[in-house]
């Protein structure tokens, strides 16, 4: 096993430079970048996203000069200035050279500044990790813990009156599109048009965020901390985790009803029932570890989807300031320390995440022996 680990460790050495190297050069011929906006903001012209899409080529690929023609809106500017912005963004360098020393700076988890906020890369995600673990934690949690039970259930009423209905549930609130359950349940319970139950924005009250950093504190009321903080996070977290989770539950309980029924119709099923097994220790001490493996397979994506890119648009519609906001505004703004930053860090624990689903079945499964696999 430990040989299968080492490869596969070392296999992420060139799959994380392939997408770093592939999102760089598709950024070399993306239109806008940051010298353009400092431009359209210093001249008083700075437009809607579409507006710099629809402009003249991209400025990370240029190779420094004080050729103003180089940059959209910059005739009449002294090429002094623009040289002077070519060098504060790195873009005085050719291609090759930012690469490979952004590479190298990667490879030390020196991922920089932002260029348009003055923190560092690490800081900005870790202020804005608390939103996309709460929201990534929980909805994955929910998720597994409702419909594996759910799926197992529906495969043992398979055909019946519960196997039906659950069925048109499940695939109605999977047809739903998230963000419009989301504005729903605002203009319902979130001072809309209805009732004022629930917060409409942040992850905690004004008043409760001192409690929250007090938590961590020595010197901190725990008892005090715990009981006003706690409520009013899960308080401020219900909304948008029942619009996040309406979707969630379709595949993974259908995957797990329809694994349990292939596994329940082999032989050696029928085997251990014969042998005299209760039937929990028919389904649970063999059936379930068998037909978990392909759940368990699933988890890896299901996670990180949740944790950093299945909540954009859920962050925007109640004002949470999480990883999936941060990434759209780097890209809107072309902060390429972020948006290059955050993708080698979401790449980088994908493929650690689904190194530790592949160790996940053999502890599921000790049959399955990955040493004598040719990866």
């Amino acid at each position: 096993m430990g040989a299968y680990i080492l490869r596969r460790l070392l296999l992420m050495i060139p799959t994380l430079v392939g997408i770093m190297a592939i999102s760089f050069i598709v950024v070399q011929f993306a239109p806008g970048g940051p010298v353009e906006q400092v431009i359209a903001t210093l001249q008083g012209d700075a437009g809607s996203a579409t507006d710099r899409v629809s402009g003249g080529g991209g400025d990370f690929g240029s190779g420094g000069g004080g050729d103003s023609s180089s940059y959209r809106g910059a005739q009449g500017l002294d090429p002094e200035f623009i040289a002077r912005l070519e060098q504060q963004f790195g873009f005085d360098k050719p291609p090759l050279e930012r690469f490979g020393l952004m590479l190298w700076n990667y490879a030390r988890f020196d991922f920089g500044e932002s260029y348009f906020r003055s923190i560092s890369v690490w800081d900005l995600i870790l202020e804005k990790m608390p939103v996309s673990i709460s929201l990534g934690l929980w909805i994955t949690l929910l998720s597994y813990l409702i419909s594996i039970p759910l799926g197992i259930r529906k495969a043992l009423k398979d055909g019946s009156t519960f196997d039906i209905w659950t069925s048109g549930i499940v695939i109605v609130a999977y047809a739903i599109p998230g963000f419009l359950f989301a504005v729903l349940l605002i203009v319902l319970f979130a001072g809309g048009s209805f009732f004022d139950w629930f917060p409409l924005r942040g992850l905690l009250s004004d008043g409760v965020r001192g409690d929250w950093c007090a938590l961590w504190s020595a010197s901190a009321d725990l008892p005090r901390c715990v009981t006003q903080t706690i409520p009013d996070y899960f308080w401020h977290l219900t909304l948008p985790l029942i619009a996040l989770s309406l979707s969630a539950f379709a595949t993974t309980t259908l995957l797990t009803k329809n694994s349990f029924l292939d596994e329940i119709r082999k032989q050696y099923v029928t085997t251990a029932r014969a042998k005299g097994l209760t039937e929990r220790r028919v389904l649970y001490g063999h059936v379930f570890r068998n037909s978990m493996l392909i759940i368990v397979a699933g988890f890896p994506g299901a996670f990180i989807s949740a944790f950093f890119s299945g909540s954009l648009l859920i962050e925007t519609i109640f004002s949470l300031d999480g990883l999936g906001l941060l990434g759209f505004e780097s890209i809107y703004r072309r902060d390429y320390p972020v948006v290059f930053g955050t993708l080698y860090i979401f790449s980088l624990i994908g493929l650690v995440a689904t190194l530790i689903s592949d160790l996940t079945y053999t502890w599921i499964d000790p049959r399955i022996d990955f040493e004598s696999r040719e990866v």
